[in-house]
C-alpha cells in the first residue's frame, strides 16, 4: 500500500507534455502516403521554365538558412519552438501558391482550409475542456494535481497535431461515406488479419496505390451511421457519398474525418484527466526502487549555456549595459569600494594588516597552488576546469613518461567570477555551481549564511594554519564591479566556501606569505585598470617592512597591462608600475592575469640592465570563451625590456582558422541576434516597398540583360533612400554611426570611417538586394494569376464553396453554430484564413498600391500590409545580416587585427580550457605547470564511484579519492582523461634574478 501512495503522490514529473511521438507518427504517415503517389510527375507536370525552378530554389533556400539553428534541438516552448512553427506557417502559405502540387494529387487549397478549420475548432474545445476541469479542481470534485494549469503552448502544438492527422488522412483518403455495410457487418481488419493474409500484403507492398485504399477502407473506416448512435445524429459531420453519378437521398453515414478528430480529442481527454486526477505517471510504470535506480542513472547537471553575447532578447545583457552605465557614471572617480574597505579597516585597531595579509602557508616545506581566471560562463566549461582542480592528483605524460601533480593546497582566482553581470542568479549558477559539483562543501555548510567574523574555521581547528584543506583567494575582475563589487563582497568577502575550498578572505585584494620567501600580492583593479591609493600604500608599506631583499614576489592581477597597453597604445596601471619598478626593483619574479580567455608566456630576453619582472604569463581560460592569440602574436616590450613568447595556447595556427567560423557559424551560434538584424534590414528599405515597375526585368530576354536591370533597380532603390525616404535614411544614419563607433578606437580616424562605410553599404546592398527579390517574386506569382485573384478573403471563399459538397449537412448543425455564436463562428475562420494566408494579403494590397498610389490605404490597411512584408522580408533578411556581419568580423580580426573580443565571443567556444599549476619545491625554485583541455564534454553522468563512496564512508570531500559528482557519459573525453602539459617552466629562487626556463612550446 505504501508503495502505491508513493506512486500516486505527485513526486514524479508528468510525462512529456509535447506531442513528440504524434509528431513523429503524423511525419512517417505523410511520407508512406506521398510516397504510394507517383513523385515524379511532380517534376513531369512542372513548367518548364526556370523562373520557377527559381523560385523555389529561393523560397526553400532562405527557410532552410533560416530554420537551421534549430534543427535538431529540443521540442519546448522557446524561440527555437516558436520559430519551427512560423517557419511553416509562412513556408507552406508561399509554397501553396506556387505550381504544382496538384500533380501530385493534393489540393492544397482544400488541405490548408480543412487544417484551419480543424485547428480552430480544437482549440476551442480543449479550452473549454481546461476550463472545465479547472473548475471541477477549484470546487474540489477532483485531485489536488489538477490543479496545475496545462502549458498554453501545449494545447497549440497538440491541436496542430490533430490538424495535420486530419488532413493528411483527407488527401489520401477523403471523407466519403460508405453505404451498404454496417460496422458490425464489415471484415474485421486488424494485426491477426494481417498476419494471415501477409502474402497477399507483401504482394501488394510492390502496388502503393493498393495498399494505401485498403489502408483508408479497412484501418480509418468510419465508426458506423448516425442511425447507430441517435443521441448523436445532429452532433456530427456527415461523410460524401461514394457513388458516382447522383445517389438516391443523403448520406447517413459519421465522416471518416471527424471520427478521427473525435478519437484524438478523446486519447488526449483520456490521457489528461488520468494523469491530473491521479497523478500516475504512465511513463513510469517501474516499481519505485527500479524507477529511482533507473532516474539516478539518468541525471544530468542544470549547466547553463554559455552566454549569448549577441542576443537581442537577453535581458542579462540590457541588465549589464545598464549596470556598466551606472557603474561608470557613479563609481569612477567618484565613490570606489575599495576606499569603504579601507575605511572599515581602520575602525578596528590593528584589523587592518590582519584582514589582508596572510601568512599561514610560509612554513611549509613545500606547496602547491592553482591558478585560474575568467570562469562563470558556461557551465560545462566551468565544471570541466573546476573537475581538474578538485582531483586529488592528477596523472600527466612528459616524454613517455608519466608526470603525477597532486592538488592545490591554494587556489588563485583572477576575476571575471561570473558573466555577463554580477547577480545573485549569476554567482549562484554559473559560478558556485560547477565548483560545488566538483567539490562538495562540508555537510554542515548552508548556502545563505553570512560569515560575519572570519575565518569561520571547521570545529576542532584553532587556527588557519591548522587547516589541512584546499584553500581560495579571489580577486575581482571589471565584470565583478559592473554592480560597484556589492556581489563580489556578499558572495566571496562573506561566505565561507566556494564548494570544498575554504575562503578566509575579508577584502577584495590580499598579500599572501608562501613558502621559500615566495609571495603573492592579488590587486584589485577595478574599472580603473590600476590600484588606488590607499591599496597602493598597504602593498608599499608591506614591500618596505616584511619583504627581504632576496624574497621573490608574483603579482597577480586581472587585466594583462602588458598585452592591452600594447594593443590599444595606451598606458595603464601607473600605480602597479610605480610599485613594482619602484618599490619591488626586480623582486617581481612573475606576472599572472586572465582577462583575456587564452594561454599566453612571454620571458624577458636576457640583456644588460634591470629586469623588473622575468615572466608575463596570461591564462584567462577558466570557462568563459575562448579568444585569440595570433592578435598579440606581435607583442614584444615591456618596461623597456625585450620578451619573446614562449607559448601561446591555442597556437596562432589554430587561432586564425577558429575566426573563420564567424562567416559559417555566426548565425548558429547567435540565432537571437535575429531579433535585431532583421528589425535593422526591414527599416533601411521600409521606404523601398512596394517596387511597382518591373518589366524592364522580367521583360529583358538575355541573362546579362536580367542582370543589368536588376542592379539598375537597386541603384535605383538606393537613389530614392537618400532623396525621399525618411524613416529608411533616419536608420541609415544611424546604423553609419553606429559601425563607425563600433570600429576600435585604436585606429585613426580616417580608417574608421573607410571601415564603417564599408560595412554599412555591404548591409544596405544586401536589403536591398533582399527587398527586390522579393518584389520579383509577387510580382511574378500575380501576373501569373496565383496570387491577387479574389481579394482577401480568396482561401475562406474557396472552402466556401467546396464544404457543403464534400462535407454534406443535412441537420444544420452550421447554422446552429452560427446563431448560437452569434456569427462568430464562419467570421473566426474566414478571418483565421486570411491571417494565414500572407502571401495574398501582400498581393493584394501591393496591387492596390500599385494602382491607387499609398495615399489610399488607411492606417490600418497600411500596418497590415508592411507587417504582412516583414513576415517574409524577416526570414529572408536574418540569415543574410549574420553572414554579413559574421565576415565583417572575419576580415577585422584576420586581416586588421581589431575586434579580438567582438570576433571571437560571437562563437561562443567553450573547448580550449586550462589552469596554471605551481609548486614551490623544497630548493625554493617555482615549478610552473599550464594543464589543458582541448575539448569539453557537453554530456555528463553521475560517477557512480562518487556515488558509492559517498555511501560507504562520510568524510570531507577534498579527503576523498572521487571528489566530483559528474563525469563525462563519453569516459575518453572526460577531463581527467584528456588533460595534458602544453607549457613548463621554472623559476629559480636565487639571489641574482637569473633565468633558467625549460622548453616551453607553442602548444597546438
Amino acid at each position: 500500500m505504501e508503495r502505491v501512495r508513493t506512486i500516486l503522490t505527485d513526486t514524479y514529473p508528468y510525462p512529456h507534455e509535447h506531442s513528440r511521438h504524434a509528431i513523429i507518427a503524423v511525419v512517417v504517415g505523410c511520407l508512406f502516403f506521398i510516397s504510394s503517389d507517383n513523385m515524379h510527375t511532380l517534376i513531369e507536370k512542372l513548367d518548364n521554365n526556370i523562373k520557377w525552378w527559381s523560385m523555389y530554389a529561393c523560397l526553400l533556400g532562405f527557410f532552410y538558412f533560416f530554420s537551421s539553428p534549430f534543427i535538431g534541438k529540443t521540442i519546448k516552448p522557446s524561440y527555437s519552438n516558436f520559430s519551427r512553427w512560423y517557419i511553416m506557417w509562412i513556408l507552406i502559405a508561399a509554397v501553396y501558391h506556387l505550381p504544382s502540387f496538384l500533380s501530385m494529387g493534393v489540393d492544397m487549397r482544400m488541405n490548408l482550409s480543412l487544417f484551419l478549420s480543424i485547428y480552430l475548432s480544437s482549440i476551442l474545445f480543449l479550452l473549454f475542456f481546461h476550463i472545465v476541469f479547472l473548475g471541477l479542481w477549484y470546487l474540489g470534485l477532483i485531485s489536488h494535481l489538477a490543479g496545475r494549469r496545462p502549458e498554453i503552448l501545449t494545447i497549440l502544438q497538440n491541436c496542430a497535431v490533430i490538424s495535420v492527422a486530419c488532413c493528411v488522412f483527407y488527401s489520401h483518403c477523403g471523407n466519403r461515406a460508405m453505404l451498404g455495410q454496417r460496422p458490425f457487418d464489415r471484415k474485421a481488419s486488424n494485426w491477426f488479419s494481417l498476419w494471415k493474409e501477409r502474402k497477399t500484403w507483401l504482394a501488394k507492398l510492390l502496388h502503393m496505390n493498393e495498399l494505401k485504399d485498403q489502408v483508408c477502407s479497412s484501418w480509418f473506416a468510419p465508426v458506423g451511421s448516425a442511425s447507430d448512435y441517435p443521441l448523436l445524429s445532429k452532433w456530427v459531420i456527415y461523410g460524401e457519398l461514394a457513388c458516382n453519378g447522383s445517389c438516391p437521398g443523403s448520406s447517413d453515414e459519421i465522416s471518416p474525418i471527424y471520427s478521427l478528430w473525435a478519437t484524438f480529442i478523446g486519447l488526449y481527454i483520456a490521457n489528461y484527466v488520468v494523469e491530473r486526477s491521479t497523478g500516475w505517471a504512465l511513463t513510469h510504470p517501474l516499481p519505485v526502487e527500479e524507477y529511482e535506480k533507473l532516474k539516478k542513472n539518468q541525471m544530468k547537471p542544470d549547466f547553463l549555456d554559455m552566454v549569448p553575447w549577441y542576443s537581442g532578447t537577453s535581458a542579462d545583457l540590457f541588465n549589464t549595459v545598464f549596470d556598466l552605465l551606472v557603474s561608470v557614471t557613479l563609481f569612477v572617480g567618484r565613490f570606489d569600494m575599495r576606499m569603504m574597505q579601507a575605511a572599515m579597516s581602520r575602525v578596528h585597531e590593528g584589523a587592518h594588516e590582519h584582514d589582508l595579509f596572510y601568512d599561514h602557508l610560509s612554513e611549509k616545506e613545500d606547496l602547491w597552488f592553482d591558478f585560474m581566471a575568467d570562469t562563470g560562463d558556461g557551465g560545462n566549461s566551468s565544471y570541466a576546469v573546476a573537475r581538474l582542480l578538485a582531483q586529488p592528483s592528477l596523472q600527466l605524460t612528459r616524454d613517455d613518461s608519466v608526470v603525477t601533480l597532486p592538488r592545490g593546497d591554494l587556489l588563485l582566482i583572477g576575476g571575471d567570477l561570473a558573466y555577463p553581470n554580477p547577480s545573485e542568479f549569476t554567482y549562484e549558477k554559473r559560478f558556485f555551481c560547477p565548483f560545488e559539483y566538483a567539490l562538495q562543501p562540508p555537510a554542515w555548510y548552508k548556502p545563505n549564511h553570512i560569515a560575519v567574523d572570519k575565518p569561520e574555521l571547521p570545529e576542532g581547528i584553532p587556527e588557519l594554519k591548522e587547516y589541512n584543506g584546499p584553500q581560495c583567494f579571489l580577486i575581482p575582475g571589471n565584470h565583478d564591479w559592473f554592480d560597484g563589487l556589492n556581489t563580489f563582497m556578499r558572495y566571496i568577502c562573506h561566505k565561507s566556501w566556494l564548494g570544498g575550498w575554504f575562503m578566509p578572505q575579508k577584502k577584495s585584494y590580499f598579500a599572501l606569505q608562501l613558502p621559500k620567501r615566495w609571495w603573492v600580492f592579488g590587486l584589485d583593479l577595478s574599472l580603473h585598470s590600476d590600484i588606488d591609493v590607499y591599496q597602493f600604500k598597504f602593498f608599499s608599506e608591506l614591500v618596505k617592512n616584511k619583504i627581504g631583499e632576496n624574497d621573490s614576489v608574483i603579482i597577480m592581477t586581472h587585466e594583462p597591462h602588458w598585452l592591452l597597453d600594447w594593443y590599444w597604445n595606451g598606458a595603464s596601471g601607473e600605480n602597479v608600475s610605480h610599485l613594482i619598478l619602484d618599490y619591488l626593483k626586480g623582486r617581481c619574479k612573475l606576472r599572472i592575469a586572465g582577462d583575456l580567455h587564452h594561454y599566453m608566456r612571454h620571458s624577458c630576453v636576457p640583456s644588460e640592465g634591470p629586469v623588473h619582472v622575468q615572466h608575463l604569463l596570461v591564462n584567462g581560460c577558466g570557462g568563459a570563451f575562448l579568444h585569440p592569440t595570433h592578435v598579440f602574436s606581435n607583442f614584444s616590450k615591456f618596461y623597456g625590456k625585450t620578451y619573446e613568447c614562449k607559448a601561446a595556447y591555442p597556437c596562432f595556427d589554430d587561432s586564425s582558422r577558429i575566426a573563420l567560423g564567424n562567416i559559417l557559424k555566426f548565425r548558429k551560434k547567435n540565432w537571437q541576434f535575429d531579433f535585431i538584424g532583421g528589425i535593422i534590414y526591414f527599416i533601411l528599405v521600409f521606404s523601398t516597398f512596394p517596387q511597382c515597375e518591373l518589366d524592364h526585368i522580367l521583360q529583358d530576354d538575355s541573362f546579362s540583360g536580367h542582370l543589368r536591370s536588376f542592379f539598375g533597380t537597386v541603384w535605383s532603390a538606393f537613389v530614392y533612400v537618400l532623396e525621399y525616404s525618411s524613416v529608411s535614411l533616419a536608420g541609415l544614419l544611424i546604423l553609419l554611426i553606429a559601425a563607425i563607433a563600433f570600429v576600435p578606437s585604436k585606429l585613426a580616424r580616417k580608417k574608421r570611417a573607410i571601415i564603417g562605410i564599408l560595412h554599412v553599404s555591404a548591409h544596405l546592398t544586401a536589403a536591398l538586394i533582399l527587398m527586390l527579390l522579393l518584389e520579383i517574386g509577387l510580382e511574378t506569382c500575380i501576373r501569373h494569376k496565383l496570387l491577387a485573384t479574389s481579394g482577401y478573403h480568396s482561401l475562406y471563399q474557396w472552402y466556401q464553396s467546396v464544404e457543403i459538397e464534400h462535407f454534406p449537412d443535412p441537420t444544420g448543425l452550421r447554422s446552429r453554430i452560427e446563431q448560437w455564436t452569434f456569427g462568430l463562428y464562419p467570421a473566426c475562420i474566414k478571418y483565421l484564413m486570411s491571417a494565414f494566408d500572407v502571401p495574398e494579403v501582400m498581393a493584394v494590397t501591393r496591387s492596390n498600391i500599385c494602382e491607387n498610389g499609398i495615399q489610399s490605404l488607411s492606417r490600418g490597411g497600411a500596418v497590415i500590409y508592411y507587417a504582412s512584408v516583414f513576415l517574409y522580408f524577416w526570414v529572408f533578411s536574418t540569415p543574410v545580416v549574420s553572414l554579413v556581419f559574421g565576415s565583417y568580423l572575419y576580415i577585422c580580426i584576420n586581416w586588421l587585427h581589431v575586434h579580438f573580443d567582438e570576433a571571437f565571443s560571437s562563437l561562443r567556444i567553450a573547448n580550449y580550457k586550462s589552469f596554471t599549476r605551481f609548486h614551490i619545491n623544497c630548493d625554493g625554485d617555482l615549478e610552473v605547470f599550464t594543464l589543458a583541455v582541448d575539448k569539453v564534454p557537453k554530456e555528463w553522468k553521475l560517477d557512480l564511484d562518487w556515488d558509492v563512496e559517498g555511501k560507504q564512508q562520510q568524510q570531507s570531500s577534498y579527503r576523498r579519492k572521487y571528489p566530483s559528482k559528474w563525469c563525462a557519459c563519453a569516459g575518453q573525453q572526460d577531463p581527467v582523461n584528456t588533460v595534458r602539459i602544453v607549457d613548463e617552466f621554472v623559476i629559480r629562487q636565487t639571489e641574482k634574478p637569473d633565468f633558467v626556463t625549460s622548453n616551453g612550446s607553442v602548444s597546438h
